[in-house]
């Protein structure tokens, strides 16, 4: 297995910040950076990752509020989320003051995200998965290879995301996660950006929102 992981809840919302390296290259990037910076730095240096890139699922607080700060630390790019998320990063100060959060920045990604590009770290390659409804332009970075993604916002544990912020869709999440998400395999292992992890197989059987089942009588 090429791609690794190491996760680490951050902000007062334990949103999981991922940090994944390709173990062949050590070459890395960070997954949704939304604060305590020195502890994503740190996990950095103790894999001895050799950070490459910063990678965003969407534009809220919780996942992207580190971002701009980060960038200046390290000098990576900042990669995503879609361009549809661009007026929640253009809120991110005013997110910080909603929720009481302070240090998050707007900031503009070197590189804006669509459905179907791809992102790659040494010999990882990650697919992007435009996946709409939770924020507009939310994104899924997955590598197939490794079958293994990593989901944001989405889809949870027993649960989907939330669709009453601004622009929230309900049946466009329920859309990309059944069109989107479900066709690159039951064996597919998430991590989401909150709570712990599962697999699209579990979901199909028990989440009680797109389980199989459940959307076959709705």
């Amino acid at each position: 297995m090429a791609l690794k992981a190491a996760i680490t809840p951050v902000t007062p919302f334990a949103q999981n910040c991922s940090v994944i390296w390709c173990d062949e290259t050590m070459s890395g990037a960070v997954i949704d950076p939304g604060g305590d910076l020195d502890q994503i730095q740190q996990v950095i240096a103790d894999h001895k990752i050799k950070l490459e890139k910063i990678l965003i699922t969407h534009g809220h607080l919780d996942h992207a509020g580190g971002t701009a700060e980060l960038a200046e630390r390290t000098r990576v790019p900042i990669i995503g989320p879609h361009p549809d998320d661009k007026f929640w990063i253009d809120m991110m100060e005013e997110q910080g003051r909603q929720f009481g959060m302070t240090g998050g920045r707007v900031f503009v990604p070197d590189t804006w995200l669509q459905d179907g590009d791809q992102v790659t770290l040494g010999n990882v390659t990650l697919d992007v998965i435009h996946c709409p409804g939770h924020t507009p332009g939310h994104v899924v970075f997955v590598s197939r290879a490794d079958r293994l993604a990593f989901v944001g916002d989405v889809l949870f544990r027993g649960s989907i995301g939330r669709t009453d912020f601004p622009k929230g869709n309900h049946a466009d999440l329920i859309n990309a996660i059944t069109q989107k998400l479900w066709p690159l395999g039951d064996d597919i292992l998430f991590v989401c950006g909150h709570g712990p992890n599962s697999t699209f197989g579990a979901e199909r059987q028990s989440n009680p929102f797109v389980a199989d089942d459940v959307l076959a009588q709705s």
